[in-house]
Formats: structure tokens, sequence, C-alpha cells
């Protein structure tokens, strides 16, 4: 939503000028997500292939091909988030906490964190090949998964102005650090002579739209979910400085702090909303969620595959348990698409993520009224047989036959993928959470 602080300038004054512009630019709207858009990817180095005589003049842009899988660009009821912030309306509001929260956005411990140095260049012509690919794949989705969230909270911070201006200025602190990460990305994407051109995102990309509870669930779980991948690959790469392929794993330790943070922040948020987390809703949306951050690992690949918003039709019929499920599908089967990545730095692509799935279960079971019960041997199995299906269903998308064809073929797999998740699903919950909260203030964990 991924995928959050040392201030743009400081890395490139002209980046932090385009994403104020961006933003200032950027009025998310309510549209379709199904269209597949393209992005931009700028050349800075590479001198393009000589045009062949009578051939149209190309641009010195890249068009990338952007499937549904990719990180989204989101929008939410604004009017509903300004009563829902309205101290007069809302008794249940912390505002100390709030209050809190803030001082500790001010304090900005990455102020000067997020500076980068001539390893970057170096590691960057060392990488070869697929592993090269697909890191240049990891920057792309991972700095407009941060840009998304940039723009979203940048919104968010003008607009509760009024109604909650300590609301507010959280949301904006967020943006800053957000913004920050998104510079950070795109800069290492110099390294490989590359630059996401994040102003036409901003005008070519679709918005998703959220409704406010929505939004408050997928993006705690984003946030949450981001520090453990980050800690964990910081944690590892400290004990095996031998897979250290590129300097920017070395930034995570306080990197995902940030993430920790945002997460506490939108756990504090809900906490404000106890009508989110104690009802019956509460607990299927809970689980749903879950299961989309296995299915943020589809988000992950890239090529034909079934669609996250495919996976979210069929269990919106419910929120936290499937919220859970929903998740942790899409990162699993994303992330064993990309299984290079993940081995280039040494890691076991499968147990990388369920190490991740169950720290983040446990970290969601604080504030979360009901979780999956992802510690049960049979959880993993059915992930592992939708990884099995994903791979059928990219295969018919990669053969040679005629869409028609290949649709008909899909649909005895789809039906077999949508069975695993439901039966994922309504495997019996772990009851959890409490909004009452004495045990599970929010802390910084390492």
């Amino acid at each position: 939503m991924a995928s959050s602080a040392m201030e743009l300038s400081l890395l490139n004054p002209a980046a932090m000028r385009g994403l104020a512009a961006a933003s200032a630019a950027a009025k998310p709207r309510v549209v379709s997500s199904r269209r597949v858009v393209r992005f931009r990817v700028a050349a800075s180095a590479a001198a393009p292939p000589a045009a062949k005589p009578g051939a149209p003049k190309k641009r010195g842009k890249t068009e990338i091909q952007e499937t549904l899988l990719t990180p989204r660009f989101y929008t939410t009821d604004f009017d509903e988030m300004e009563r829902l912030f309205n101290a007069e309306i809302n008794k249940q509001l912390n505002q100390e906490e709030f209050d809190a929260l803030l001082q500790e956005f001010k304090t900005d411990y990455n102020q000067t964190h997020f500076v980068r140095n001539p390893e970057f260049k170096a590691a960057a012509d060392k990488m070869e090949g697929p592993l090269r690919q697909i890191f240049v794949e990891f920057l792309e989705r991972s700095c407009t998964a941060e840009f998304s969230g940039f723009l979203l909270y940048k919104e968010l911070g003008r607009r509760l102005k009024k109604t909650n201006p300590v609301v507010a200025e959280i949301f904006s602190l967020m943006s800053r650090d957000e913004a920050r990460h998104a510079g950070f990305l795109n800069k290492g994407l110099s390294d490989f002579n590359l630059a996401l051109d994040l102003g036409f995102l901003t005008k070519a990309r679709k918005y998703t739209f959220f409704k406010p509870k929505f939004i408050f669930y997928a993006t705690y779980l984003s946030e949450k979910i981001g520090y453990w991948r980050y800690i964990t690959i910081f944690r590892h790469l400290k004990a095996n400085p031998e897979y250290q392929v590129y300097p920017i794993f070395k930034y995570f330790e306080n990197w995902c702090q940030d993430e920790n943070r945002h997460g506490d922040f939108f756990s504090a948020l809900l906490k404000a909303q106890p009508q989110f987390l104690n009802d019956w809703k509460a607990k299927l949306w809970s689980r749903f969620f879950c299961l989309s951050v296995i299915s943020e690992l589809f988000h992950c690949l890239h090529g034909p595959t079934v669609h996250t918003e495919d996976c979210y039709c069929v269990p919106v019929l419910t929120v936290f348990v499937c919220d859970l499920l929903q998740v942790y599908v899409t990162m699993y089967l994303n992330d064993c698409q990309r299984t290079t990545f993940y081995e280039g730095i040494g890691l076991d692509t499968k147990e990388f993520d369920m190490h991740v799935i169950i720290e983040t279960n446990r970290t969601t079971a604080r504030i979360f009224p009901a979780v999956l019960d992802v510690e049960n041997p049979e959880f993993k199995r059915k992930l592992d047989r939708m990884v099995e299906i994903n791979k059928k269903i990219i295969a018919i998308g990669e053969s040679d036959d005629i869409p028609l064809v290949k649709n008909l073929k899909r649909i005895p797999h789809v039906a077999a993928l949508v069975s695993e998740i439901i039966a994922a699903y309504l495997m019996p919950p772990i009851e959890s959470g409490s909004v009452d909260f004495a045990e599970f203030e929010p802390q910084l964990v390492y």
C-alpha cells in the first residue's frame, strides 16, 4: 500500500516539487479500476535504439503495462471522514491519544535517515539477469505503493483541517513520510537508468473507492505487514551480509518504524470508532482483510493471473477475518511468483511469507475482534494449493490460444481457487481483540 520520514528536498529538491505539484493536481474520483492502464518510466541514461527509416518517432519514455495486481490508488468518502472525526458528533474520540501521536510524528525520527551513498549505483551495476529485472520491478511497485499512500494521506490532511486539526496534521505528516519513501525508491530506480514519472501516474491512474472503515482496515494491515516484511528482511541480511545485494535493505530497520507508527495511528482511529470493531460484521470483515494481505502477495506479481478484484468479489460478503485472509492470500501468491527476488537475498519465499503472516496476525489480534488461524497447518496447505492453481492459470494466459479458449480453460481453475479461498475463510477463526486495549497499547517492536 504498500506498501513512511526525511524531506525529499534532502534527496532531490526537484522530486519534492514534483510530488507537491502532484498532490495539488490530484483530485481522487470514484471510477472503475477494471481497465488496464499504463504508466511511464523515464529512461535517464541508456540511449534508445536507433529508429528504423520511416518509423514514427518514439518518446524518451517506456510504457509498462500495469495489471490489476499492481498497487492501486485509493479514494474514499471524505464527507463521511469529516463526520467521523468531528469531536462534537463523535464523543468516542480520545483527543489526548491523538495529541500524543502527533508529537511522535513531529519528532520525525528519520529526518536524516534516507541519505544515499555511492554504494547504490555500484551495487546496481553489478546486478545482472533475472535478479536485476525482478529487483527493478520491486522498486517500481514499492515506489508506486508509497506514492499511492502519499496521495491519500495528503488529501485526508487537507480535508480534515477544519474538522479535526490534530488528526489532519498527522495525516499530513504521514504523507511526508510516504513522499520521502517514494522519492528514495525512485532515486533507486535511477541507479538502473529508470525513473517513474509520478506526475503522469497521478493523472493517468484510476482510483479505487473504499468506504472509510475499509480504508482503516486495509491501511492498518498494510502498514503492519510492511513493518514485519521490512524488519524480517533487515534482520536476515544483518545475519547474512553476503546476500546484501543492494544497500536499500540497510535502511529497513528505521524505515519499518515509520510503517509501525502509521499502523499505530490507524489502530487509534479504529479504537475511536468502536462500531467498526465490536459487532459480528466486524469479525467477518477483519478475516476478509487478512485474506487480502495474502491477496496482496498476488499484487506483487506481473502477468496474467487471477486479479485481486476477483478475490474481493467472492468474500465481499463479510469483514475482519475476510480482510486478513484476502491480504495474506495476495501476499503469498504474489511472492511465490517472485521467488527469484527472495532467493537472490537468501530467503526461502514460503518460509518468509509464513513468518510475516504469523507475526502480522499476532499483531492484528490486538485490535481485530477475530483473526485467521494461520498457525493451523491446514491453512498453509490451502495456500500452497492456491499457488499451484495460480500457476496453471498463468500458464493458460501465456499460451497461444485465442482469448475465448483461454477464458474457457481458466473457468475450472478459477472455480478451484475461489473454492480454496472460501474454505480458508470458513476455517474456525480465533476470537481476539478488545476495544479496551488495556494490555495492548501501541509500542515500538524490534
